[in-house]
């Protein structure tokens, strides 16, 4: 039976990427047949990625059967996986994220969760010096997939193990980062066709605090006008996005990379009171700006509170 490799719904990069990378690894070096899946469309970046590198889109699937063997990249936590996800037979995680809980497994299996700011990054140990037969492909996707997640070394979630692969993969594919970045992130932020209902659920994680479900949302941008010109009809839309997807409140957070900030949208008391508990900012108005605040794993939902 061939494997299906997946991360989480909201593909982006790395959960585009990875599955691919793992897959090809699985295949090609391990003899073991297996296909990337995806929970969902890839955002603007992970299909500017798709088509730089060759790659076909994988299959987008809905769910997983009982029978399916399923290796779960880039996530750990049920919520952002298919609904029979634990019917299913699970052989493995591979995951760079807090152990969420909840995922049931038929049989002990392989499970690898490091404190790294890329699952691309972990697979690349994992393989040891099978790495050495990566294609060039495989390779641009491994790249992408850290400087996607670092945000080309600017995240707190960055580490030196990150840096220096992405470095070494960079030189053996005469790639120059800054430019090669400035590429990607400029496909990221371009969400000029996307409904406001779609920018909030693009990169988006559901999580509860004090009783609170939110979903934390979060756009990666160089161009972060773009995003806020829309603020107004964003606003509104978070109360349809919020009731249609059962949370209390819908958290968006448009990055800007260049400038290392966060603006956080603050439609009502709520969402102030979160601003205020969780990052110690001073609310005055509809927005307020979190300086230095770029990654949602290291310095968004660890300090979440209402």
């Amino acid at each position: 039976m061939t494997i299906k490799v997946l991360g989480h719904k909201a593909p982006d990069t790395d959960s585009t990427g990875s599955p691919l990378i793992w897959a090809w690894y699985l295949t090609e070096v391990k003899g073991t047949p297996a296909e990337a899946k995806l929970l969902g469309e890839p955002n603007t970046e992970a299909k500017f990625v798709l088509e730089r590198w060759g790659f076909a889109q994988p299959e987008i699937i809905a769910d997983v059967a009982e029978d399916d063997d399923v290796v779960v990249v880039d996530t750990n936590n049920v919520a952002e996986l298919p609904e029979h996800i634990n019917d299913a037979n699970v052989v493995a995680v591979i995951d760079h994220h807090l152990l969420q809980g909840g995922l049931k497994t038929k049989s002990p299996i392989e499970i690898t969760v490091r404190p790294v700011a890329c699952t691309a990054t972990i697979m690349h140990d994992l393989m040891g010096d099978d790495a050495a037969k990566m294609p060039e492909n495989i390779k641009g996707a491994m790249l992408s997939c850290i400087l996607s997640d670092t945000l080309e070394f600017r995240s707190p979630t960055t580490t030196d193990v990150d840096k220096a692969l992405a470095e070494k993969l960079a030189a053996d594919l005469g790639i120059a980062i800054p430019d090669y970045a400035a590429e990607m992130f400029a496909a990221k932020s371009d969400v000029s066709a996307f409904s406001d209902a779609e920018l909030l659920r693009m990169d988006s994680k559901e999580y509860e605090v004090g009783g609170k479900k939110f979903r934390v949302s979060v756009l990666e941008t160089t161009a972060p006008a773009v995003v806020l010109d829309r603020k107004a009809s964003l606003m509104d839309s978070m109360t349809t996005v919020a009731a249609e997807d059962g949370v209390d409140q819908v958290l968006l957070f448009v990055v800007d990379i260049l400038n290392e900030e966060a603006t956080l949208l603050v439609p009502n008391d709520l969402t102030k009171t979160v601003a205020e508990k969780s990052f110690g900012a001073t609310v005055d108005g509809d927005t307020v700006v979190l300086p230095g605040v770029m990654s949602r794993k290291k310095q968004i939902i660890p300090n979440l509170q209402v």
